[in-house]
């Protein structure tokens, strides 16, 4: 069988306002039959309603100390990265041992998250991000980032909305019409055509920016108005169809032309991103100057470091009058739809990696040199590399 003797363990996500967990008693009972013992620390599913005794049932086992299960566990499923645990005092990265795996949400080149990559480097655990899963048809069922990028989409829109100063429709009233709020969104991959489809499901009037031509034209196709900032389609498309990183020249062309479009928005949703890369800072402090008091921005791009120039990690600020929000797990807020399609995601990635209970890396396969983050106490993720200037 697949997991034949493998121990799987399934801590509690410890990311305040995180509600989301690795796996759903579904997914636990599939890799029991397959073989695992899968360890899920008291507790964990139930941000995302899914009670302990469910897990039970589905065959796992239930632990109260998540040190044993770091300590006992061939592989760790996480929603996200390592952080400090302090229930029991320790840093997640700390807890992980050499041989180990760790499958989670990395996002290694982010800035916020260099000293824990060293740290896990630094253990000899071998981590895979999900946030590196290729686009390529069989890899679809592993795509968390996908998965998670439709949540965030659509909830992004809704916070935005939410602390906006005025209606997103246009209204008709007995002292008038209110005018419909204008929402741009920047970077129409997933999560940006999920916030466009939802901004106009609200009544907005949306403006779609995305320097890849079929980008914009699937923008196009749900309502939006298409702007294009200029950058050539040879310059502005990478490999797989992916966004590049532009150089400096052509990113100050494209913050010149996105300057009246910010100054005229009520709400911003920014998504745009490099995969495995640090987001490009697409809207600058002066930028976010110019907007109306009362605007609202949603930077979903912020775990790759944020598209804003002004976005604080993990926090929602006031700046020039403008709520700039870096929440960085917006998908936690909405944790059973999340957690049902990332367990999914995860356990489809598990069934790949598995050989007779055992991990294999393939090494030259595009998922596993997308993915693999640590190993052998070295940090070979490319993007991490490159950001920390390894």
């Amino acid at each position: 069988m697949k997991f034949q003797g493998m121990t799987i363990g399934v801590p509690t996500e410890i990311m305040h306002g995180e509600r989301r967990v690795s796996s759903t008693p579904d997914t636990v009972k599939k890799m029991v039959a397959e073989g695992a013992t899968v360890l899920i620390e008291k507790g964990a599913g139930e941000g995302a309603f899914f009670s302990d005794a469910a897990y039970v049932e589905a065959g796992g086992k239930i632990v109260e100390d998540v040190q044993e299960i770091f300590a006992k566990a061939d592989v760790i499923l996480k929603v996200k990265e390592p952080l400090f645990n302090e229930k029991v005092n320790k840093h997640e990265a700390e807890m992980v041992r050499d041989g180990q795996y760790l499958i989670t949400f990395l996002h290694p080149a982010a800035p916020v998250n260099h000293e824990m990559m060293k740290k896990l480097a630094a253990t000899g655990v071998i981590s895979i991000t999900l946030d590196g899963i290729p686009r390529i048809s069989r890899a679809q069922g592993m795509d968390a980032l996908t998965s998670m990028s439709t949540v965030a989409g659509y909830k992004g829109v809704l916070m935005a909305a939410n602390r906006l100063a005025k209606f997103m429709p246009m209204v008709g009233t007995a002292v008038g019409v209110i005018k419909p709020a204008n929402v741009l969104v920047i970077g129409t991959g997933v999560a940006g055509l999920q916030a466009v489809a939802t901004a106009k499901r609200l009544g907005a009037v949306v403006t779609a920016v995305d320097i890849r031509p079929d980008a914009r034209e699937q923008s196009t196709s749900l309502g939006a108005k298409s702007f294009d900032v200029g950058v050539p389609a040879d310059v502005a498309i990478g490999e797989g169809g992916y966004a590049q990183r532009l150089s400096d020249e052509w990113l100050n062309k494209e913050r010149e032309a996105l300057k009246p479009l910010v100054k005229d928005a009520d709400i911003i949703i920014l998504c745009a991103l490099i995969p495995g890369k640090l987001a490009p800072i697409l809207i600058t402090k002066e930028m976010v100057a110019s907007m109306a008091p009362g605007s609202s921005i949603v930077d979903i791009s912020i775990d790759q470091g944020g598209n804003c120039e002004l976005t604080d990690a993990g926090e929602v600020v006031v700046k020039h009058g403008v709520s700039i929000d870096g929440t960085k797990n917006i998908p936690g807020m909405m944790p059973t739809s999340s957690t049902w399609m990332f367990a999914n995601n995860v356990y489809q990635l598990l069934s790949f990696l598995a050989q007779d209970g055992k991990i294999v890396l393939d090494k030259s396969d595009p998922i596993i040199e997308s993915t693999l983050t640590t190993i052998d106490k070295q940090i070979v993720h490319r993007g991490a590399r490159e950001a920390m200037g390894l």
